[in-house]
């Protein structure tokens, strides 16, 4: 029976470097979290902007991005014991007693149903045959010579700097539908990666390889 392979060996990222994803591929990733709006509530004319605006920040991109959905099961226990705390210091018998209500109806609720969180991405990606050699000089400390690692980081800025000019033109188009993207820095990135890594603390893993 062979062997099994590691975990890693499934995993695409090589590393994690100045708020950059670089892929074992040796492609960059750059993550940027977005904020979100309720598009049932806003009007018919705000609902038309928002859709134009949209349409005009997909037509300015001449590259892929990948828009994610992460999606989490919310622990509603530190909540209620809040709402506890609260009710034993609170006077007003009125009060206590509408507490009493929303607490047994909030644990009504959680028993019939998860309480998710959704948190939303845009993955902008840069590849070029300069990001092979910086992934490359990431791990040239053992027989290597000393010349390929300025080459290397030389490599990576440029790559870096291009990356982060994608990921502008990106937050200008999103801003147009009334949106906001923050790029995640690198430890951001790395729970990030973990999360979407281990199924046990996630629902929905994510793909950098678009």
């Amino acid at each position: 029976m062979p062997a099994s392979k590691p975990a890693q060996d499934f995993v695409p990222v090589s590393e994690v470097r100045s708020g950059v994803i670089i892929l074992k591929e040796g492609g960059y990733r750059g993550v940027m979290m977005c904020s979100s709006l309720n598009f049932a509530l806003k009007s018919e004319d705000e609902q038309r902007a928002i859709i134009g605006g949209f349409q005009n920040f997909l037509n300015t991109l001449d590259f892929t991005v990948q828009i994610v959905v992460h999606s989490r099961k919310t622990d509603i226990r530190p909540y209620l014991n809040l709402l506890n705390e609260r009710l034993e210091h609170q006077n007003s018998e009125l009060m206590r007693i509408q507490l009493r209500e929303y607490i047994n109806f909030i644990r009504t609720f959680i028993e019939g149903s998860d309480i998710m969180t959704k948190t939303f991405y845009v993955v902008v990606p840069y590849s070029t045959s300069s990001a092979v050699v910086s992934v490359k000089g990431a791990f040239s400390g053992i027989g290597k010579s000393a010349s390929t690692a300025p080459a290397a980081d030389q490599g990576f800025e440029e790559g870096k700097v291009q990356l982060e000019q994608r990921m502008a033109l990106v937050a200008g188009g999103l801003a147009s539908s009334g949106l906001r993207a923050i790029p995640l820095g690198t430890e951001e990135i790395i729970e990030l990666l973990y999360r979407s890594f281990n199924l046990g603390e996630m629902d929905n893993p994510i793909s950098f390889t678009a």
